[in-house]
């Protein structure tokens, strides 16, 4: 455990304010080279250790969403001399936040949680868009129809994500279906390689996915002779026939203005978002599989998302129940966008 090591060069700091930070903690909850999720957080991380000199960072991967986390958190204040703290997995809010109480002169960012405390922000970015526009190259491309989703929980950054997904597949083919299997875990390679071929035997040919590390996904894919679209980071290298594109993150900027803000003593916990107007979500580049005149037609939604002439959150919008999500002309307000806990219509399965 990386942590270990910096614990024992680094000196006692607890107490520091946090205007002055100069050691900040990373948790990730799964390894830092997964080529995914928890790769684009250690990516964000190098990125502000990169930018402000003088700056140091611990980072200790694999902690489970349990009181372990408390337990770490607190080792990077009293033994690292931490007072920024990024928590970066959906089930270290509470924790942090009950930490928080005890070290009010530390700073915790939580990535993608919906509440705050005195000294508990809140930094996420809308992938969706990203999403809606593979999920078009992906409804463009099948030629069955039936997409699939693999996924580790039903929370509701991934059920968002399924969600736009569909809505793009049945922008180019409205007659598109996705069929969602959850695997229980963020990182759960035999569980992911047996949905992935159970898919493909149910005749599907693009499946997305949002599980930490879309490596097996993709491998397997290309196995298949399927499609699939990546997520968290671009992952045509691994399988370059199979990937259509994909939605990524670039934490960096988000991180380092967070960082800046504490250092200076301006910041104030809140409910930081990003998006792909502002480059903290990428679209990926297309693979070779997606035609140029779908590639045209996914890029002028895009520009349109950019220009606000498209809402991919907008009604009407219909409920895998039939009935009304949202009505035309109406915006999903942020609140029940980060609590979604329904599928629009044409998924398969269940949020449980």
């Amino acid at each position: 455990m990386k942590l270990l090591r910096h614990l024992a060069v680094l000196a006692f700091a607890a107490g520091t304010a946090i205007a002055q930070a100069a050691t900040i903690g990373y948790i990730y909850v799964g390894p830092e080279k997964d080529y995914g999720y928890n790769t684009s957080m250690d990516v964000g991380r190098k990125f502000v250790e990169k930018n402000i000199p003088g700056t140091k960072t611990l980072h200790v991967e694999n902690i489970p969403e349990t009181a372990e986390v408390e337990k770490v958190m607190e080792r990077m204040i009293k033994q690292g001399g931490a007072s920024i703290i990024f928590a970066t997995s959906y089930g270290y809010l509470d924790y942090a936040i009950a930490l928080g109480k005890k070290y009010p002169k530390v700073a915790f960012l939580h990535a993608g949680g919906l509440k705050t405390s005195d000294n508990v922000g809140t930094y996420w970015a809308n992938s969706d868009d990203a999403m809606y526009l593979a999920g078009m190259a992906a409804g463009a491309v099948s030629k069955s129809g039936k997409l699939g989703f693999i996924a580790a929980f039903p929370i509701p950054q991934v059920v968002r994500s399924i969600n736009a997904f569909t809505l793009g597949a049945q922008a180019m083919n409205p007659n598109a279906t996705t069929t969602v299997v959850w695997t229980g875990g963020w990182l759960q390679p035999p569980k992911e390689a047996e949905a992935t071929n159970s898919l493909a035997d149910a005749g599907i040919d693009v499946i997305g996915e949002q599980v930490d590390s879309p490596m097996t996904i993709a491998q397997t894919a290309e196995k298949r002779g399927i499609y699939m679209v990546g997520k968290d980071v671009d992952v045509s290298k691994l399988a370059p026939k199979a990937v259509l594109t994909g939605a990524s993150w670039n934490w960096g900027p988000t991180m380092l203005k967070l960082t800046k803000e504490i250092q200076a003593g301006k910041w104030k916990p809140s409910h930081v978002r990003g998006d792909l107007k502002d480059g903290t979500v990428v679209l990926d580049p297309f693979g070779p599989a997606v035609p140029e005149a779908v590639r045209k037609t996914v890029l002028a939604k895009k520009e349109d998302i950019l220009k606000d002439k498209f809402i991919v959150w907008s009604g009407p919008m219909t409920g895998q129940d039939g009935k009304a999500i949202l009505q035309a002309g109406t915006r999903m307000p942020m609140e029940q966008l980060e609590s979604m806990n329904f599928f629009v219509k044409g998924v398969v399965g269940t949020v449980q």
